[in-house]
Formats: structure tokens, C-alpha cells, sequence
């Protein structure tokens, strides 16, 4: 049997044991292949870290491709609800990405598998106020003491509760030049959030977390804005022209060009569910982590950095 298929199993079983609000150990222990963080230079491959922060030992992976030796951007992947770093980190392909174009991501792990992403989502982490915009923003600060990170070219991604974090990270920091949530919404306070390039994947038949906004019938019952709202008032905050669409197949693009080059884009694909598009169809890890099957109308993940590389 596979490394790969014995993680998918053992994450199933995890998460189903689990499940979102209640039953996992609270605070995750480092693993031994996990060391604390410090001031050493992030070596070659996928790495695990820890570090302390509101009383807790918080875990992420880093993976850094071969041939970096000067400033390059970092992707921080954050993994949904039931997830992990390490799933994700073998799930969406973002490795392969890395290696491709020459930049570091970051896999943080969330507290009890979900984020607080604000609006009483999600369990543990919301009904213990966990703050994980604190934990993330020292993560980014960790990897930038031992890798030559571009502070400039800081991107965040992730899928549904992850993609939520994404929304969170963008009120709530500077840290970050764009964010691409898939399958996910804006919930909580946003009240003065800085001008940051949007780019939003979503599935017009998502029940997790609907398109068109209002509960969802997933296991968090997500109950938020519909994404055309959440995208029109990112529009508003970037101060974005008017913006443009095309069609192609299942897949409408509606981008907007914004001042100093920034940009929101809208990626809505037609009768996709709650997914990553182009990620490998696995139906173990797919029920376990509440996924669909993924669309192949797109590669999110290419379509995603794209975006990121195109930003001043």
C-alpha cells in the first residue's frame, strides 16, 4: 500500500471519528519530523515546524523547491475543514507548482482540523476564539527569517473553511498581496480592510457553501453572503473599473482591473460542487473531508498562481 493511500485512509477515519465541531485532540502535538521553528535556513523539500502562540504549539509544513537562492514568493495553502497541511500539501498539487515556477508554500495545520474564519465559524476554533490571523502571520514571519521570501509577493489559497481564512487574512493583515479562496464565502466583520487582488473559484452547485448565499448542508451549515456579493464589495474596496466576462464551456470569468495594478476575478463554474478543480478524484478523502467530486473544467491550482504571478 501507497505512503499516499495509507494518509488518505487514516485521514478519513480521522475525520470521521472527528468530525468538525467536536471529538479530536485540541492542541496537535508536533510530530518527530517537526522541529521548532527558529532561524536556520529552510532546507530543500517539505519541512515541518512548530511555534508557540496564545498558549498552544501550532504545526505547519514548508516546502521548498530546489534552485531558490534569492527573493521568491510564498504561497500559504490553507487546508478546509476535517483537512491538514500534510493532506493538503499531497492533495492539490501545489508542490509541483512550486517546483515549476520556483517558490515556497506554506501548509499550516488548523487548530482541531478548522479555522477561525469569524461569524461563529468553525468549531473548536471559533467557540475557543482561537486566533489563528495571529498564528499565520507569525508562521509567514518564521519562514521569512529562514527562507529568501519576497515580503511582497505573500499570497494566500485555500478551499472552503481555508478559502474562508483567505477572506479573514485580507481584513485583517497587510501581509498579503492577493488571496484565492475556491469554495468559500466571506463571513464576520470587515471593516477596514486594505486593497488586495481577489481571485474566487466557485461551483454554481456547492451546498456546502451555495453560490447564490444562505445555509449551507454541510457539516459546519455555512450561512453566508452570495459569492457575487462578496466579490462586488471586494470590487468596491480595490476601487475596480467596471468589470468584463467571457464563457467558455462551463466556466464564466468576470474580471475587474483595479488602480497600481491589482485585480478581482470571479472564476464560476457551472454545475460544479463543493471542490477543488483539477485535484486528483479520490472518493475515500473526498466524503471525508465533505468535498464533491472535483471539477475538470479547470487546474485551480495553475489557474490560481497564474493569478498570483501576474500581480505587480
Amino acid at each position: 500500500m501507497s505512503g499516499y493511500l495509507r494518509t488518505l485512509i487514516a485521514l478519513a477515519c480521522a475525520a470521521l471519528v472527528c468530525g468538525i465541531v467536536v471529538g479530536c485532540k485540541a492542541e496537535q502535538a508536533a510530530s518527530s519530523s517537526t522541529t521548532t521553528a527558529g532561524t536556520a535556513p529552510i532546507p530543500v523539500g517539505s519541512t515541518g515546524y512548530s511555534l508557540r502562540i496564545g498558549g498552544l504549539t501550532r504545526t505547519y509544513h514548508v516546502y521548498r523547491p530546489a534552485g531558490v537562492a534569492s527573493a521568491a514568493p510564498l504561497v500559504v495553502f490553507l487546508h478546509g475543514g476535517f483537512g491538514s497541511g500534510e493532506q493538503a500539501e499531497q492533495y492539490y498539487g501545489w508542490d509541483a507548482e512550486a517546483d515549476a515556477h520556483g517558490f515556497f508554500v506554506a501548509y499550516p495545520d488548523g487548530y482541531d482540523r478548522a479555522w477561525n474564519v469569524g461569524g461563529g465559524c468553525c468549531g473548536q476554533p471559533a467557540s475557543r476564539d482561537i486566533d489563528d490571523v495571529a498564528f499565520i502571520s507569525a508562521m509567514v514571519t518564521q519562514i521569512e527569517r529562514g527562507a529568501p521570501v519576497d515580503a511582497r509577493r505573500v499570497f494566500a489559497t485555500g478551499i472552503s473553511n481555508g478559502g474562508m481564512m483567505d477572506y479573514r487574512l485580507a481584513c485583517s493583515t497587510t501581509i498579503f498581496a492577493a488571496i484565492g479562496p475556491d469554495s468559500a464565502t466571506e463571513l464576520g466583520a470587515c471593516a477596514d480592510p486594505a486593497r488586495i487582488s481577489v481571485i474566487h473559484i466557485h461551483g454554481t452547485a456547492d451546498h456546502n457553501i451555495p453560490y447564490d448565499g444562505g445555509p449551507g448542508d454541510g457539516y459546519a451549515h455555512i450561512d453566508g453572503p452570495a459569492v457575487p456579493s462578496v466579490i462586488a464589495t471586494w470590487r468596491q474596496v480595490d476601487g475596480c473599473a467596471a468589470p468584463s466576462s467571457t464563457i467558455s464551456g462551463a466556466v464564466t470569468t468576470s474580471v475587474a482591473h483595479c488602480p497600481d495594478g491589482r485585480g478581482v476575478t470571479l472564476i464560476t463554474i457551472a454545475g460544479a460542487g463543493h471542490q477543488w478543480p483539477g485535484s486528483p478524484d479520490r472518493p475515500l478523502i473526498q466524503k471525508a473531508l465533505g468535498l464533491d467530486t472535483p471539477s475538470t473544467a479547470l487546474d485551480a491550482t495553475v489557474v490560481i498562481w497564474s493569478f498570483f504571478a501576474g500581480q505587480p
